[in-house]
């Protein structure tokens, strides 16, 4: 499969002005039915020519067994109202990740996931190996690990599995989330600066600014966890929230004086203030830019970004990579 070109389109000022008046949608809740099948369908598209091509087409299988997971629903409750209301006034979460009582019918989706994906790869696959592995953890080290994800933690952290435990507490969390429905969505206000999900809390893996309606031009940021997406400003810091000192960098071919030829899809909006920066895809410039899917197959940019001693802001739970024991020893605040 080719990689897809990306498509430009521009409004004219009176398209713009007409859709000024209309209400922006402060939270735009994950749905399940679709979330997944639209990553993989990305990520297959991207792999086409990638350096990372094997293990891009291995997250498109996870990607889909997470789809067909997500169709059998998940039978457990979903905040409520008054739950929503009272988190909002302790200004938590509703979903807070790391407290939250999971219920172990995210294990019993992760395995049938495990399985499906080992039905998937091929006999002579590397990745077999690690699937096997994720698929043999038993439910107390499977929570264990799950604890450590889900807080930031990377000592004691298997990287090896971590992408595919990651993948069980996506799907868990993206169809919590959804099932939670119209109670999350009055406590959230457009252009609030919210660093972290107001749903469960997880940082961003990315930002996207839309396309339709009232979304038209907007900026989202995406969860790497429950994949809800919130509103907030453009050209405003993600970590910080300063709107002075933001810059864009990006990997786009430039013309002799040092402009773009035309704006890329994907860029990484740093900070000057706190050098922090997290990657921005617009769907403006290619309709089927995916941000988890877009960020994991940009990773050069990450690495031009970070020489220059900005830090990211974000992650991505399908992409995960260990920080330096003391400083996994400062972060880990007890979770054995």
């Amino acid at each position: 499969m080719n990689k897809p070109t990306p498509t430009t389109i521009t409004r004219t000022p009176e398209e713009i002005l007409n859709r000024s008046g209309q209400e922006i949608p402060a939270l735009l809740l994950p749905r399940p039915d679709q979330v997944f099948a639209e990553r993989a369908l990305r990520l297959r598209q991207l792999a086409a020519g990638h350096a990372m091509r094997d293990y891009l087409m291995l997250l498109a299988v996870v990607c889909e067994a997470q789809h067909t997971q997500a169709q059998g629903g998940l039978h457990v409750p979903a905040p409520t109202a008054a739950q929503c209301e009272a988190a909002a006034q302790a200004g938590e979460p509703a979903l807070d990740a790391v407290h939250w009582p999971r219920d172990a019918q995210w294990r019993s989706q992760l395995r049938a996931l495990l399985v499906q994906v080992l039905d998937k790869l091929p006999a002579d696959s590397p990745a077999r190996t690690v699937v096997q592995q994720a698929a043999a953890l038993d439910d107390d080290t499977l929570e264990q690990q799950a604890n450590r994800l889900l807080a930031g933690i990377t000592l004691g952290l298997d990287m090896a599995t971590a992408p595919l435990v990651a993948a069980g507490l996506q799907l868990y969390f993206t169809q919590l989330a959804a099932a939670a429905g119209a109670a999350l969505l009055p406590h959230h206000a457009p252009g609030k600066h919210s660093p972290r999900c107001p749903c469960c809390g997880s940082l961003p893996v990315a930002s996207i600014t839309r396309l339709g309606g009232s979304q038209e031009g907007q900026r989202y940021l995406h969860c790497t966890l429950c994949n809800t997406q919130w509103h907030m400003n453009r050209v405003q810091c993600t970590h910080c929230g300063a709107t002075d000192g933001i810059q864009y960098q990006s990997l786009q071919a430039v013309q002799s004086d040092g402009k773009p030829l035309q704006r890329p899809s994907i860029e990484a909006e740093t900070c000057d203030a706190c050098h922090h920066y997290l990657k921005v895809v617009h769907m403006a410039q290619d309709l089927h830019v995916e941000p988890l899917a877009d960020d994991l197959a940009s990773l050069t940019l990450d690495l031009l970004v970070s020489e220059t001693g900005m830090q990211r802001h974000g992650t991505n739970l399908l992409l995960l990579f260990g920080e330096a024991e003391e400083e996994a020893q400062e972060a880990d605040t007890g979770v054995h």
